[in-house]
């Protein structure tokens, strides 16, 4: 009984691990999106600066968090990835008798 609840806190300890990275990556994008509408606000004439590629600042601020986003995703998959493998591997020492 003492070895399933030892697994069943691990395979939580990944969820929990899971939930907080998310909600972590989630507040940083809110963070970088909220400038953008910030700027819509407050100063939308800056929104029709050139910037590179010869795209305004609207394009290329919309394009780059588009670009973000799928950074962060990568990020958040990477992280949940190796944390499920590491999972894995102390529950299988655990099956195998390694962990007490």
């Amino acid at each position: 009984m003492n070895e399933n609840s030892n697994s069943g806190e691990v395979a939580q300890g990944a969820i929990v691990f899971k939930q907080r990275l998310g909600v972590l990556l989630c507040v940083i994008y809110a963070f970088a999106y909220t400038g953008f509408v910030a700027i819509s606000i407050y100063d939308v004439t800056l929104m029709d600066t050139v910037m590179p590629l010869g795209l305004n600042l609207a394009a290329f601020y919309g394009l780059g968090l588009i670009v973000f986003a799928l950074f962060l995703a990568m990020i958040y998959s990477i992280a949940c990835t190796t944390k499920e493998i590491s999972v894995a591997k102390t529950l299988k020492k655990q099956e195998n008798g390694g962990l007490k």
